[in-house]
């Protein structure tokens, strides 16, 4: 996938592994010879997983610096102290080509970032018996509005 703002890579069936960004806003290279590279993906099987990581990570201290709901995914955004991000996300497709197609559709192509969400938020709705569906829907994360989620991802905020 490629728009004006994100290139996916990947090296499998997943619709990606590495993200590279085409920033909106302004940013600047920690030296000459810094790649583009965004982030790495790790895909979990199941949200009960995602959630579970997150709970684990939390509780040592551990928060993401961004969570959003892409629509093609829920994902979960680590920054390491160099800036560096590791993406945590679950698929809301198995198949790939319903996720190729979802980022060719227009509510991808409107905004293909997608709003922020809560984890705590997230991980109380599965407890009180969300379903996954339901929660991998951009809606649920657009209940709650959250400030844009584009300057936390881009390392800014």
């Amino acid at each position: 996938y490629e728009d004006e703002v994100l290139t996916f890579i990947t090296y499998d069936e997943e619709h990606h592994r590495i993200a590279l960004l085409h920033p909106p806003i302004e940013s600047e290279r920690k030296s000459p010879i810094t790649a583009a590279v965004h982030h790495v993906a790790f895909t979990f099987e199941t949200i009960d997983d995602l959630l579970e990581r997150y709970e684990f990570l939390r509780d040592k201290g551990l928060r993401p610096k961004v969570c959003i709901a892409h629509g093609v995914t829920t994902s979960m955004y680590y920054q390491d102290p160099d800036g560096h991000f590791s993406e945590l996300q679950i698929d809301r497709w198995e198949e790939p080509d319903k996720a190729t197609a979802y980022m060719r559709g227009p509510e991808y192509a409107a905004d293909s970032v997608g709003p922020q969400f809560n984890p705590d938020e997230m991980l109380k709705a599965r407890r009180n018996g969300a379903s996954v569906e339901e929660l991998s829907d951009r809606a649920w994360a657009l209940q709650n509005p959250m400030p844009d989620a584009l300057p936390l991802l881009m390392g800014q905020a």
